[in-house]
């Protein structure tokens, strides 16, 4: 089984981690966008993210000092203690033991568009280029074309070493779409959180994304492994909802 979940723009590096760490697998990859990144402005950077002024500037400076890290330093730390957005204040990772980061460090896959895809523990240097970022290399006119289906294989392998056919997507659209069509036997299963307001239940971008963090930090400190056991997630208020569900998108529902 392997879990997928989105990066998050807010990082944090003021931390010490008590963990072993990994590598990236495609660094030389992540190598050949910097270079792209390194020849733009500031301005160039703003136009071509939506970005303010002040962030095109930070992200201009990432860029410039960016390496392919190896080794851990006070800018390079295991990517998922680092991002801290909505689906990491679900998830809580810096509370995970030992052997729970080792069952994460199996299981979940950050997609990124910068490092195609990451494992908890694989180093990370700040750095923002969302997947839908229309950056122009020599494998096409977007980031979706310059990975083409290395993420895509490599999770099939991943897939495969573990014998399981079961990919959990906790990752947004945006960011699934770099796995692109995958083969039939691949079982994916995309949950879907809903909130009750103004008289109907409805998914609200906020609460969901925490949600996928609840799920994944859930699945890690009971170590999921299946289908069957994923229906009885029931935290923070959320509950299996039957009626709601289909065999690929189980539907976990919420009233205050």
């Amino acid at each position: 089984m392997i879990i997928v979940l989105s990066p998050a723009k807010t990082l944090d590096y003021e931390f010490e981690s008590p963990h072993d760490y990994s590598v990236p697998s495609f660094l030389n990859q992540s190598s050949k966008l910097i270079t792209q990144l390194k020849k733009k402005e500031p301005k160039d950077i703003a136009s071509l993210m939506g970005l303010s002024d002040k962030l095109a500037s930070l992200n201009y400076d990432r860029y410039q000092t960016w390496s392919a890290s190896k080794k851990l330093s006070s800018s390079s730390k295991p990517s998922m203690l680092v991002f801290k957005g909505d689906v990491y204040q679900g998830l809580q990772a810096e509370d995970l033991s030992k052997s729970e980061m080792k069952f994460a460090q199996k299981h979940i896959r950050i997609l990124s568009g910068l490092y195609g895809i990451l494992r908890p523990l694989d180093l990370m240097k700040p750095y923002r280029l969302e997947m839908g970022t229309k950056l122009e290399t020599s494998e096409g006119k977007n980031l979706y074309e310059f990975w083409g289906n290395k993420v895509q294989k490599n999770v099939l392998e991943e897939l495969n070493n573990q014998k399981s056919d079961l990919l959990i997507n906790l990752a947004s659209k945006e960011y699934f779409t770099v796995l692109g069509k995958l083969p039939e036997e691949v079982n994916v299963v995309s949950p879907t959180f809903k909130d009750y307001k103004n008289g109907k239940y409805k998914i609200i971008s906020f609460y969901a994304k925490k949600a996928r963090g609840l799920m994944a930090k859930w699945i890690i400190q009971n170590k999921v492994t299946d289908f069957e056991e994923l229906v009885g997630f029931n935290v923070d208020g959320y509950k299996y909802s039957r009626s709601e569900s289909t065999s690929t998108i189980p539907v976990f529902l919420r009233k205050p």
